[in-house]
């Protein structure tokens, strides 16, 4: 049996830690700590002291005696936050573990996608009731949006979707040239923009540069306590913050998904002019008579939806960040990755929509 006599605080626990390193050598596998002599007792010299009984006893249980009313009380509080601290056992079976990991992380993945399902309706129905009462609708936000995600938003998107145009058409040609048929360069790079490559690099743009944004902003009104002062005066966050991002990246995308089409296209008009020596008359005459206004509109009509996906991500994640700044950057991490695959997803179903029903 050990006994413990003395200060345990933090002001003697230097001297403390060095007496114990050379009673502990000299005294294992004891089953009892006598503290009947202790005198003031603190949260560091509490710690210290069950670290002691947890060495002697060589991971053996051992029992405290002698334990006054005054320190009880911070030892069974100490004691229960250690083991609440202590790191789950091992239990050696690598199968077990990959599958505890796996099964906790589907159900994080289970409930964020509930509470994202249930923050999609409560945005839909600030949406709906905003469109009932325009007067509601705060304009300058609503304007500012437009600017930041639209027309501020055309260089980048211009120029990555004129650069994807020369390379389309310098790989269909580099392909087609075998079969003698380098004119149909031009149907390639009509329709595979207008279709596809057009809404999907534009939207995957956006969910970079304004999903993480919205998250972003709105992250850090969450850790400067700006939307607890809001829905402290009686504002909705939804309606103030999340829907004008939404409505206005509703309008911008299909704007921009246009935009981009027109980039792209031109920019396999050039590569064509040059690889192919095909005139821009000739380019045009040939994209004329290759596609029609459908390829258009099967580009266009997924932009809204991508739109939606896209803003609602980035304003729930932003919602969610907690009060640290490391959480910022961990939301708006997530917003991208899952706005991207929401993308990709979208886009993927409707191809297969559109070619089930022969459009």
């Amino acid at each position: 049996m050990l006994r413990a006599a003395g200060d345990w605080t933090t002001a003697s626990i230097g001297d403390a830690e060095r007496a114990i390193a050379n009673v502990v050598r000299q005294a294992r596998g004891v089953k009892q700590l006598n503290i009947a002599g202790l005198g003031q007792l603190d949260t560091n010299g509490a710690m210290l002291l069950l670290e002691t009984a947890e060495l002697a006893g060589e991971g053996q249980a051992v029992a405290l005696t002698g334990v006054r009313d005054e320190h009880r009380r911070l030892l069974e509080v100490i004691a229960a936050a250690s083991v609440r601290h202590t790191d789950a056992p091992d239990d050696g079976n690598p199968v077990l573990r990959v599958l505890a990991e796996v099964g906790e992380t589907a159900l994080k993945l289970a409930r964020e996608g509930v509470e994202l399902l249930s923050f999609s309706g409560a945005a839909t129905m600030a949406i709906v009731g905003l469109a009932l009462r325009p007067w509601r609708i705060r304009w300058r936000g609503l304007v500012t949006q437009l600017q930041a995600t639209g027309l501020n938003a055309l260089p980048i998107v211009g120029l990555l979707n004129f650069l994807i145009g020369v390379v389309l058409a310098y790989q269909s040609a580099n392909q087609l040239s075998k079969f003698g048929a380098e004119l149909l360069t031009v149907d390639s790079v009509g329709v595979g923009v207008l279709r596809e490559l057009g809404v999907l690099i534009t939207a995957i743009i956006v969910a970079g540069r304004s999903g993480s944004a919205f998250t972003a902003q709105i992250g850090s009104m969450r850790v400067n306590q700006e939307i607890d002062a809001m829905q402290t005066i009686g504002l909705d966050p939804i309606e103030v913050l999340c829907a004008p991002r939404i409505m206005a990246l509703m309008i911008t995308l299909p704007l921009l998904v246009f935009f981009a089409d027109v980039m792209a296209i031109l920019g396999g008009a050039v590569a064509s002019m040059f690889a192919l020596d095909i005139t821009l008359t000739q380019f045009a005459k040939q994209l004329q008579a290759a596609v029609s206004i459908n390829h258009f509109w099967v580009g266009i009509v997924k932009a809204p939806v991508m739109a939606v996906m896209i803003a609602t991500i980035g304003c729930f994640h932003g919602l969610k960040v907690s009060s640290n700044a490391a959480s910022v950057g961990q939301r708006t991490t997530q917003s991208v990755v899952q706005s991207v695959f929401f993308v990709i997803a979208v886009d993927a179903i409707f191809s297969i929509f559109f070619l089930i029903i022969d459009v």
